[in-house]
């Protein structure tokens, strides 16, 4: 594997979702995705970007002074060399975790690293193309997400949930696509049905709007 990827921004930030929620984060954004999801956010991310050796982005990774780092897309893993920044990234004694749309493999990525697994929903266009396998994979040091569009998205999510007990699996996330699920009716959602899953909204779009770098 060539020691380079194609990045297409490098920003420091606040996570906006996942455990880690409100910690300034430093965000890798790989370029390049070969899922489409119907609520993509970060479709800029598609094409473009910039290659970039591990030591250029080790270095301006570094700059910010920040010790935690999410590496995102895009799909971060459909770059095989994402795996050698991901070690030099451990090594060097940050704390790493890593966004995944779930149609490439988990288990060859660095123990040290949290997996964010993205499980995708009928609505999200994308069920054809998640690797199930994944599920399997995870372990109480990852999270598991599903982003909702809407009641039947929820319904479906709910079901899965609870028919292969993921929440003794891992955490999970529930979160309402921007604009589209009001999060006061997800909320509602959860509770009446007494589900062990974690409602979170975006917290940088909040603060930010719906944007890159943030």
């Amino acid at each position: 594997m060539r020691e380079a990827l194609r990045i297409t921004e490098i920003f420091h930030s606040l996570q906006g979702e996942t455990s880690r929620i409100g910690l300034p984060t430093v965000f890798v954004r790989l370029t390049g995705c070969p899922m489409r999801c119907t609520y993509c956010d970060s479709a800029y991310a598609f094409t473009g970007g910039k290659t970039m050796t591990l030591d250029e982005i080790m270095a301006q990774i570094e700059s910010y002074g920040c010790k935690t780092v999410c590496v995102t897309g895009g799909e971060p893993l459909a770059q095989k060399p994402v795996h050698l920044l991901f070690k030099r990234l451990c090594d060097a004694g940050y704390s790493v975790s890593t966004e995944t749309g779930g149609g490439q493999p988990i288990d060859c990525v660095d123990p040290r690293v949290s997996r964010i697994l993205d499980i995708k929903t009928p609505k999200s266009g994308e069920m054809g193309n998640m690797l199930w396998a994944n599920v399997d994979a995870v372990t109480e040091h990852d999270e598991i997400k599903f982003v909702l569009v809407d009641r039947s998205d929820y319904e479906w999510a709910r079901d899965y949930v609870r028919e292969h007990r993921l929440n003794e699996k891992a955490p999970v996330i529930f979160s309402p696509v921007w604009e589209s699920l009001k999060p006061v009716d997800l909320a509602d959602w959860v509770i009446a049905d007494k589900l062990p899953v974690r409602v979170q909204v975006q917290l940088h779009k909040l603060l930010w709007g719906e944007k890159p770098g943030v």
